[in-house]
């Protein structure tokens, strides 16, 4: 039951998309707040294209879905949500046991593409960058910056 708490996360409220067919970042990824889940956002809304926004969002929502998928269920994950003149900063670590170095390559080598292409993919695809920093004993954070 525990693996699927950050799963069963709602998705992001409905787009509600502007009239220029930009959305707000913050309000989409705010309500995933929950008690093992912390968000940290910026007071005023985070708003880029559409687009921009669901990318992130369905990101964002693959990263969670790693951490039930490869942490223990009481993991705690902290998801922090940047506003910068040029771009836009989702951060998601997690204080779970880390990955061994070369894990992650050696996952995508083997066809396992879940970070792969639902994360750095996605984010690429906005014209973005991923940074996955991680260490045995040191948790996970996965940094995905898109430009405006």
């Amino acid at each position: 039951m525990q693996a699927q708490e950050v799963r069963a996360a709602p998705a992001g409220e409905p787009a509600q998309v502007r009239e220029d067919g930009r959305a707000d970042l913050r309000a989409r990824l705010g309500c995933l707040s929950s008690s093992r889940i912390t968000v940290s956002d910026p007071a005023t809304p985070v708003v880029l294209p559409r687009r921009a926004v669901d990318g992130v969002e369905a990101a964002v929502h693959a990263a969670l879905a790693n951490v039930d998928r490869h942490r223990p269920p009481e993991t705690r994950v902290w998801l922090l949500v940047e506003d910068e003149e040029d771009a836009a900063t989702v951060t998601v670590r997690d204080d779970g046991p880390g990955t061994a170095e070369g894990r992650i390559a050696e996952a995508e080598s083997d066809g396992r593409l879940g970070i792969a292409r639902s994360i750095r993919g996605r984010v690429r695809d906005l014209g973005g960058d991923t940074v996955i920093v991680t260490a045995p004993g040191e948790g996970t954070e996965i940094e995905m910056r898109v430009p405006r």
